[in-house]
């Protein structure tokens, strides 16, 4: 079974940082792309960030520049560090495995306002 679990989300102030975590469990961790999705009130969910298994990064040009994805393969553990953050980018986010079925945790919840 695949479970995503992550946390680190807030209300936070505009030009303000968060710093997301997700561990996933249930499948080989290293071998998968993962990936930073986010679902804002009655938006589509959307995918801001990515990483693949050999470390390579791509973003959303809503958030590049300001978004960092990382992982750590040992921890089974990916991480987003956000900065500078809009209130735009108040959104539940969630971490998944690109490629790997439709399973989803039950997100975090960012809030950016003042």
């Amino acid at each position: 079974q695949v479970l995503y679990a992550e946390s680190g989300g807030g209300l936070v102030q505009p030009g303000g940082s968060l710093r997301l975590s997700c561990l996933a469990s249930g499948i080989i961790f290293p071998i998968y792309a993962m990936g930073w999705y986010r679902q804002a009130p009655g938006k589509q969910r959307e995918l801001v960030a990515a990483i693949t298994d050999a470390g390579n990064t791509n973003y959303a040009d809503s958030v590049k520049g300001r978004f960092s994805i990382s992982r750590d393969n040992g921890k089974n553990m990916v991480y987003l560090q956000m900065n500078s953050l809009k209130p735009e980018d108040t959104a539940v986010y969630y971490c998944k495995a690109i490629t790997y079925g439709d399973y989803w945790g039950q997100g975090t919840q960012v809030t950016v306002s003042s």
